[in-house]
């Protein structure tokens, strides 16, 4: 996978692991000490990625977490994402999920958005201190999380106010896609349904937006 941008490359190179390949711009002012170096024009760069590269663009291979890897906490916050489609919302939820210290994602791996460019860089690097998982089935792996003492938040828009909500304990929040919300099969799963009162004439949030809300929220009542 492609990476790129200096603030990108720079959390990637802390992570210790492996650069398949570093291409740099042949006017490159940043860190130098990537390994594999290749300097190439703007032109070549441009048939690599499209974005603002920044100079730097690094070839990586990305690797999903295990769910036990986030879930062996006895407190442990998840975030679930339910079908998620847009890499910018996917980027943006990570980043927020990072910065409040969630224990990790699970996206499942049909009919969502995975881990790509887009994400990593809308993310800043993030990622890179984020735990995603990518499941088969998202409503098996609900079911195995509840046997193990999950309790399960999911959004909508005729649900509880997210403010009364307990948050503590083993706790998945679930985000829903973004034209439909949380499928039929999910929300059938929940424990609880947090729904943030729309005062506009706009009658919902962006996902990512929505989830950065009820994150902090849960944030705060864990203490």
């Amino acid at each position: 996978m492609l990476i790129y941008g200096k603030n990108v490359a720079d959390e990637y190179l802390k992570t210790g692991k492996k650069i398949n390949k570093t291409y740099l711009l042949d006017n490159y002012n940043g860190k130098m000490n990537f390994p594999n170096v290749e300097i190439i024009n703007k032109n070549e760069m441009d048939k690599l990625v499209k974005g603002n590269t920044q100079g730097i663009v690094l070839d990586i291979d990305y690797e999903y977490a295990n769910l036990e890897e986030i879930t062996c906490k006895e407190n442990s916050l998840i975030v679930i994402l339910d079908h998620l489609e847009d890499p910018h919302n996917l980027g943006a939820i990570i980043r927020t999920c990072e910065a409040a210290g969630v224990d990790g994602i699970i996206i499942p791996e049909n009919r969502s958005v995975s881990v790509n460019s887009t994400v990593v860089h809308t993310s800043a690097g993030s990622i890179f201190n984020t735990k995603i998982v990518k499941v088969v089935n998202l409503r098996q792996t609900i079911q195995k999380l509840k046997k193990q003492g999950f309790w399960f938040i999911g959004t909508d828009m005729e649900g509880t106010d997210y403010r009364e909500i307990n948050y503590n304990g083993k706790t998945c929040i679930i985000i829903g896609s973004e034209g439909f919300g949380m499928s039929r099969i999910i929300s059938e799963e929940c424990d609880f349904k947090a729904s943030i009162k729309m005062n506009g004439k706009v009658n919902s949030l962006n996902a990512s937006v929505a989830a950065g809300i009820i994150i902090y929220e849960a944030i705060y009542k864990r203490g």
